[in-house]
């Protein structure tokens, strides 16, 4: 059957049509053909072949700008990366175990200093604070100075022992808390990078509180002083308790401790107890009250020894066999320089440099034992204390021309300290011999070093690369040289290979002259003579009297470490503090090394020079 086709032509629609299916796929292959040849809209192809993938944009639309797609996805794909990085770095953070950068190891003259204020913990007499750190020790003599109707004092317990026995001598007292003050002066910043600050401003506070016992320090003039807490004078044969003949622990002690004061004629003393007050009085600035209280009784005990001439051991005095003074007025100077740098009164630099005090001090006397600093002469640190002045304060007239002769004279005495010169001698392992062979030569050998440490260190913060001893000219470093090998032969770079300084190193004295270290603290009281077994033992003291330096070896390098020695064992306060001040000097890394506090000392100076006027008023017609 046939029906019209629209298009034209007829259309066979009989189901029965015998074309064959190969037939009908060409055909429907042509119709195909016929229909792709001509363009379809999208909406003809989604008809046809359904959903396509859109052909991608060049440039992304952000609303207020349009960008490249390549650099949108580069950006995005950074800052995904880098959140995912910074994520996995602070999970890598919390998770792995930190290890803290530890401080380097703190060097060997800042652990010997550790060890060397400790001793003054061992020293101390009174009623003893709870974190003293020495376990042997404990309260003594707290009856010292009670009970002595119509005294100018009401009890004299605090302060320190001697050395191995238990007087307190307060002249070399007195020297061994300038030092530690004179140290804390110039370097605060290293007693406090060693961890040490509040203890050595502790130590220093424990004797100076005693001082002001000594006297009647709130008044504005007195007629005594204290001079001596106990006695030890055996050489009259006599048999009775006192400090020497007896060996006891001082927790012990049962005898009388007499007290010896003077009343005239003990200018040394008072003048070096005034240097303390009045340098200790600048350690504890930041108070005011205290310091304030120290001032007022350095001014009053150095007026009272300018009045009162005399030399404290003079006469009979017990102190003439253990502390003799040779002389008192190195303790002018060094005491009046201290209350000018603690007051800024002018009246203390007018007195000081007066030409005749330097002649009568020996400034320009030379001889053997010139330039030897110790408890007995002050001049080379007093002259070198007022060199200080001179190179950063430059006062100029009137105290310009014994100022140079002081710094000059300083200079003089840091060559006589060099190897290369023949002033003093020197032991084969090259300890230099400043007491020229006699015994006890460490702490003369351990003031020299700070000496030389801290001119060093002035010329260095001065700008200062050196200075002259006659044509040739040395760097400072050589002084520093010289101050390294004298503290390092105390630490144990000797022929000997032994630490003079208790409990450095691991070899050092086990029988020190000392009471308290060599009788156990067993409960058991032993009486004046029941400890002389403990004396005469041969075997190591039970306690150890940690960083007590001892008297050292002879001059042949030569060490006996016998209790009953003193002048091999006994360590002695004065002699730890010139230890400590060259320690803490020493102390520190060695870019670091050298750091003086230049102002501190100079804080209640005035001005040397007087205020210019004010400019005149502009000028008008």
């Amino acid at each position: 059957m046939y029906g019209r086709d629209p298009w034209g032509g007829p259309l066979e629609i009989n189901a029965t049509d015998s074309a064959t299916d190969d037939d009908r796929s060409r055909n429907l292959n042509d119709v195909d053909r016929a229909a792709l040849s001509r363009p379809l809209d999208e909406t003809q192809q989604s008809w046809l072949l359904g959903p396509t993938e859109q052909k991608k944009k060049k440039y992304v639309d952000l609303g207020c700008i349009i960008v490249s797609r390549k650099i949108f996805v580069w950006t995005v794909g950074t800052i995904v990366a880098a959140a995912l990085l910074a994520g996995f770095i602070t999970l890598i953070v919390k998770t792995v175990p930190r290890h803290h950068h530890k401080n380097p190891p703190p060097d060997n003259y800042t652990i010997a200093l550790h060890k060397a204020l400790k001793f003054f913990n061992a020293q101390k007499s009174g009623k003893l604070p709870r974190h003293n750190n020495v376990s042997w020790r404990g309260n003594s003599g707290l009856q010292d100075g009670k009970g002595e109707t119509g005294s100018f004092y009401k009890d004299l317990v605090g302060g320190y022992y001697d050395a191995g026995d238990t007087i307190k001598f307060n002249f070399p007292m007195a020297y061994a808390m300038t030092m530690l003050s004179w140290s804390v002066i110039e370097y605060s910043a290293k007693y406090e990078a060693a961890g040490e600050l509040a203890h050595v401003r502790e130590l220093i506070k424990w004797g100076t509180d005693y001082f002001l016992k000594t006297f009647n320090s709130t008044a504005d003039s007195i007629d005594d002083l204290v001079s001596q807490v106990g006695a030890g004078n055996t050489d009259d044969g006599s048999t009775d308790p006192n400090d020497h003949y007896c060996w006891m622990r001082p927790e012990d002690m049962d005898y009388k401790r007499p007290v010896t004061t003077c009343n005239g004629g003990c200018s040394d003393l008072a003048a070096e107890m005034a240097a303390a007050l009045a340098s200790a009085s600048i350690v504890f600035k930041d108070n005011r009250e205290y310091s304030k209280k120290l001032v007022h009784g350095a001014k009053t005990v150095y007026q009272f020894g300018r009045t009162r001439r005399g030399r404290y051991s003079a006469g009979t005095a017990e102190s003439a066999k253990f502390y003799n003074s040779s002389m008192y007025w190195d303790e002018f100077i060094w005491g009046g320089a201290w209350l000018y740098y603690a007051t800024g009164n002018v009246t203390y630099l007018d007195l000081i440099t007066k030409p005749t005090m330097a002649k009568h001090a020996g400034a320009f006397w030379g001889g053997p034992y010139y330039g030897v600093f110790s408890w007995d002469n002050k001049l080379a640190g007093a002259q070198l204390l007022l060199s200080r002045l001179r190179l950063f304060l430059s006062p100029g007239y009137p105290y310009e021309e014994i100022l140079r002769t002081f710094h000059n004279q300083t200079s003089i005495v840091m060559c006589s300290y060099l190897p290369y010169f023949n002033k003093f001698n020197r032991t084969r392992g090259g300890l230099i011999e400043l007491n020229h062979g006699d015994p006890q030569p460490l702490q003369y050998a351990a003031n020299a070093a700070f000496l030389a440490t801290l001119y060093s260190d002035y010329l260095d913060a001065a700008d200062t690369p050196g200075w002259y001893c006659g044509p040739n000219f040395y760097s400072t470093n050589v002084l520093r040289e010289f101050a390294r090998t004298q503290i390092d032969y105390i630490l144990g770079k000797n022929p000997r290979k032994m630490s003079y300084l208790v409990g450095f190193g691991s070899k050092y004295p086990k029988h020190v002259h000392h009471r308290g270290a060599s009788i156990p603290k067993n409960k058991v009281k032993y009486n004046c003579k029941g400890g002389w077994k403990w004396r005469d033992s041969k075997k190591p003291n039970p306690n150890t009297v940690e960083g007590a330096m001892v008297a050292g070896p002879d001059k042949r390098d030569g060490f006996r470490d016998v209790r009953t020695n003193y002048n091999y064992t006994e360590p002695t306060l004065a002699g730890n503090a010139g230890l400590v001040a060259a320690l803490v000097a020493l102390s520190g890394e060695e870019e670091a090394s050298g750091t003086i506090d230049k102002n501190t000392i100079f804080s209640a100076v005035p001005p040397l020079f007087p205020t210019p006027p004010p400019p005149p008023a502009p000028w008008k017609p």
